[in-house]
């Protein structure tokens, strides 16, 4: 089968992802919180940026892409989603696999269902991404761990200060860990294929955090022992992080051009994002603000920016704005859902494929030289 004649663009494997999971696992990774009207907002807000073509130029797009320190084959990585091991069984490690294999980074959360020390293996580039630990202790392990699996870059989570209501996620009735009601047996029993691969890899659990739990018994349907052990990270626990880490340090969840600056003090890399819209239904769409954060951090202080990219277009649109490098995390999910580890690397060639043509039209052989064709 010719995945480019049959599932040529994103949303093409996000159908056949949703059809082969079950409907309280598709509820988890599709959901907002709210009425979801932030997620819908970042969406919109892409679909506005329009680029003007340029005729008439011979170019020879090159993807490549120079981002803290490192060499990239795309402007493009894997980022950090929790639990992906829940929605496909070995999704972290395949992720880890297929990033190194397109030369792009891959992000590992706190609340994966496998640990650093698992994942570390198949790395090429790994960036950790920390939920703020509140025991110093605890956060000097974790950022051992990380360190000694392998990954060479790490991301501070900050936009999640308080717990968000996620309704759908709630209705969806999945908790951590995964309690098998009949509910869930039979939505699992629905799809056969997610079904046997779990129970070859067995319930998803938050492994990392195992080590720190004790006698947590958090099973709501958003909240876990991550939850338990987190604080919401202020300037003093950044700076705490700059002293115990010596790696490329990332700030993710940023949204105010103030922040930013702030931040950019400390950190190495500012990431825009509004967390998929998961957390703050009133936030702004990433693609409405960059502008502004660029203005205020410069013209060379590196923006990652996430949120609503469907194609490779959209990841220009985002660099158009001002990002120099755009992660994704439900699309490559989508792909692991759909086709297994070939339909992760399938997520990279649509992008790859993408950013070519979309180059090609416009007359431009850097992705950054983007930026002068704003409407």
């Amino acid at each position: 089968m010719d995945l480019d004649d049959t599932h040529p663009a994103l949303s093409d494997l996000a159908k056949r992802a949703r059809r082969r999971v079950p409907r309280f696992i598709w509820e988890y990774l599709a959901s907002a919180t709210g009425d979801e009207s932030s997620a819908h907002r970042a969406a919109r807000a892409l679909d506005r940026i329009t680029l003007v073509p340029r005729n008439m130029r011979k170019v020879t797009p090159d993807l490549t892409t120079h981002f803290l320190g490192q060499r990239f084959d795309l402007p493009v990585g894997i980022a950090p989603v929790g639990m992906s091991g829940s929605v496909w069984p070995g999704a972290e490690i395949a992720l880890a696999r297929s990033a190194k294999r397109n030369n792009a980074p891959f992000a590992l959360s706190t609340v994966a269902a496998m640990t650093p020390e698992a994942v570390g293996p198949h790395l090429g580039t790994g960036w950790f991404q920390l939920y703020a630990p509140g025991d110093p202790e605890i956060r000097r392990d974790m950022l051992a761990r990380a360190r000694e699996a392998g990954f060479t870059g790490l991301i501070l989570t900050v936009d999640v200060q308080t717990p968000s209501r996620r309704e759908r996620q709630r209705r969806a009735r999945l908790t951590n860990p995964m309690q098998m009601t009949p509910r869930i047996v039979w939505q699992s029993v629905q799809a056969p294929f997610w079904a046997l691969e779990t129970a070859r890899n067995g319930i998803p659990r938050l492994r990392t955090l195992e080590k720190y739990a004790g006698d947590s018994d958090a099973k709501g349907a958003v909240s876990h022992i991550g939850y338990m052990l987190r604080t919401a990270p202020d300037w003093d626990y950044l700076d705490a992080l700059r002293a115990e880490w010596d790696g490329p340090l990332m700030v993710k969840g940023v949204l105010s051009a103030q922040d930013a600056v702030r931040a950019a003090k400390v950190a190495d890399a500012v990431w825009v994002s509004n967390h998929g819209g998961r957390q703050f239904e009133a936030a702004p769409a990433p693609a409405d603000v960059l502008p502004a954060i660029r203005a205020a951090v410069g013209p060379d202080y590196p923006l990652i920016a996430d949120g609503a990219v469907r194609s490779g277009t959209d990841v220009l649109r985002l660099i158009a704005r001002g990002a120099d490098f755009v992660m994704l995390g439900r699309a490559f999910h989508h792909g692991m859902a759909a086709f297994g580890e070939t339909g992760i690397d399938h997520v990279f060639h649509i992008l790859r494929e993408g950013l070519r043509a979309d180059m090609g039209q416009l007359g431009i052989d850097d992705p950054r030289a983007v930026r002068a064709h704003l409407e």
